[in-house]
């Protein structure tokens, strides 16, 4: 509308202008012969230049109007623009606003997870459980292990060492079996009822019970078994204490890696359960007594434990060595005439060279053999031994150190290829054999996660021939058929030796606890006494390969 009156003013100034055209025209045309007055001419001037004026205001009026209008137009295309802009940040508010709304609850679980993962893992951290005062430890680890021998020994786990010879139909043929009755459960409850005393109670268990209804063919329902299972009471009296320890536990003669404290035990880190030839060791029922001194750097102990014998040779028919096992035994075992405990004495200083960590320790082992004759007396053969050991962390954390010996007469039970402590002559008397034990390992971590072990041990005894076939290592033994399927082998062992190596590879370590997957391979040497038939020295190799997948949840 705006337009139209600008066009209709244009057009009116372009009515009154055209008069005043025809008038000029006039002007200059050839005069007429009439004349106008000049007051009229005047009179129209001041009319038209008073509208001409006029129009002038009222175009000059319409471009403001215009301009102004063209004004409101930018700024409300302006505010028009600002709100899309606002529009846009609010739809981008409202969809982050949504997006918030829909992620709240996975926030929360979120959270929720994490609050849930940190006190798991500040539980797994503190290790133990608190009941009425008392600290419960648990332990123990589940195993599936595989083991393969050259030779079939009949063993489970635990190797037997005594490796067959040619003679036996056995020896040709490999022994391959999975097993998961080494796995083990444990606990430790703890109690102080004084600042200087703490009470302790400790547990071992594993699944190598083998009653007479335990069979690998269908159920494979082996029993449970105890490791070990005693009570300690420990007196810290601040730089020395003093600890007493009933129970069934590791001897006093295993090698120690911290004073002689219990649980410090420096066991081999092989897979086989019956360890290296050359480990000294029993799990033992008994009392210990041990005591520190010097800011628990000397120690002092003495055990004493339940005794059995391993005899050997030929045992005449006036003697009683053992009897079948009666109540609370497995009457297909036998048990050996013992009325004297096994008696062991140790010392031990536990120290530091320079950064690394140095255990030395001796011990001595005294003994009795008992057997009834001719069902008219008792024979008694006293026996001793003595040996040390030492542990070192020759570079710390990184390559550790040891080695240990035992040497005497009697002391065959305390070795892992469990050769015979003593022998009969043909009149019922007991001789105890004479025997050396002794095994060195190493022990690398390359990394946290990886541990790799070597070992070698060697258990052998000398020869004690008796009279006529008695004793052992007896010349006239016919070892002429050792090397014919089905032949006579009847010479006895003289040594066991092996040397072994393998790794503990952890595949996991964390809040949950340790998994990790072990490796072993070992050779193992079995020779006999020479005999007046036996050309040279009779020996056996057995090599074994060993796996085992284990699991330690706490």
């Amino acid at each position: 509308m705006k337009l139209q009156h600008a066009l209709l003013a244009a057009v009116s100034i372009g009515a009154v202008l055209a008069p005043n055209a025809q008038a000029a025209e006039k002007k200059h045309a050839k005069p007429h012969h009439h004349h106008t007055a000049p007051a009229a001419k005047s009179s129209e001037s001041v009319v038209l230049k008073s509208e001409v004026e006029e129009l002038k205001a009222q175009v000059t009026a319409l471009r403001e109007e215009i301009k102004a209008q063209r004004e409101t137009v930018a700024t409300t295309q302006t505010a028009v623009a600002q709100t899309q802009v606002q529009v846009t940040q609010t739809q981008q508010q409202v969809g982050s606003l949504s997006q918030s709304v829909a992620e709240t609850p996975k926030l929360a679980k979120a959270a929720a997870d994490t609050e849930v993962a940190s006190a798991i893992e500040k539980e797994h951290a503190k290790g133990y459980i608190d009941f009425k005062g008392i600290r419960i430890t648990p332990g123990g680890f589940l195993e599936l292990a595989g083991v393969y021998r050259q030779h079939y020994q009949g063993n489970d786990i635990a190797s037997s060492f005594s490796v067959p010879f040619p003679n036996a139909h056995n020896y040709y043929v490999g022994e391959g079996r999975f097993t998961a009755r080494q796995s083990r459960l444990s606990f430790l409850a703890q109690g102080k009822p004084s600042e200087h005393t703490t009470l302790s109670m400790y547990g071992e268990f594993d699944f190598q019970g083998a009653a007479q209804t335990a069979n690998s063919n269908e159920s494979n329902s082996y029993n449970p078994r105890i490791r070990v299972l005693y009570g300690q009471v420990d007196w810290d009296r601040g730089d020395s204490g003093i600890h007493f320890l009933a129970g069934q536990s590791w001897s006093l003669a295993t090698l120690q890696g911290k004073g002689l404290t219990p649980r410090s035990e420096v066991i081999p880190l092989v897979i086989d359960a019956q360890y290296v030839p050359g480990f000294a060791w029993t799990r033992n029922p008994g009392v210990r007594l041990t005591a520190d001194f010097a800011d628990h750097h000397l120690w002092i102990g003495a055990s004493v434990e339940s005794p059995a014998t391993l005899f050997g040779g030929t045992v005449p028919s006036t003697v009683t060595s053992s009897i079948t096992g009666g109540s609370g035994y497995n009457s297909a075992n036998s048990l050996t005439l013992n009325s004297v405990p096994d008696f062991i004495e140790k010392v031990a200083y536990q120290g530091d060279i320079a950064g690394h960590a140095l255990h030395i320790e001796g011990m001595a082992i005294e003994r009795t053999a008992t057997a009834r004759v001719n069902g008219q007396y008792n024979v008694n053969k006293g026996s001793a031994g003595f040996g040390g050991g030492v542990t070192l962390q020759a570079v710390p954390k990184v390559f550790d150190l040891q080695f240990s010996y035992l040497g005497g007469k009697g002391i065959g039970r305390y070795g892992s290829t469990q050769l015979p402590d003593v022998t009969f002559d043909a009149d019922g008397s007991i001789h105890a054999i004479k025997e050396t034990i002794m095994l060195g390992g190493a022990v690398l971590h390359p990394t946290s996660m990886l541990d790799v072990y070597g070992y070698a041990g060697e258990e052998f005894e000398s020869a004690l021939p008796l009279s006529g076939s008695y004793g052992i290592g007896n010349l006239a033994a016919n070892d002429s058929g050792c090397f014919t399927e089905g032949g006579t082998c009847g010479g006895n062992t003289r040594a066991i030796r092996q040397i072994t190596a393998g790794l503990w590879q952890k595949i996991y370590s964390g809040s949950f606890g340790r998994a990790q997957v072990g490796l072993q391979y070992d050779y193992t040497q079995r020779e006999l006494f020479v005999s007046n038939n036996s050309n040279g020295v009779p020996r056996v190799n057995q090599n074994m390969g060993l796996i085992s997948f284990r699991y330690y949840p706490f």
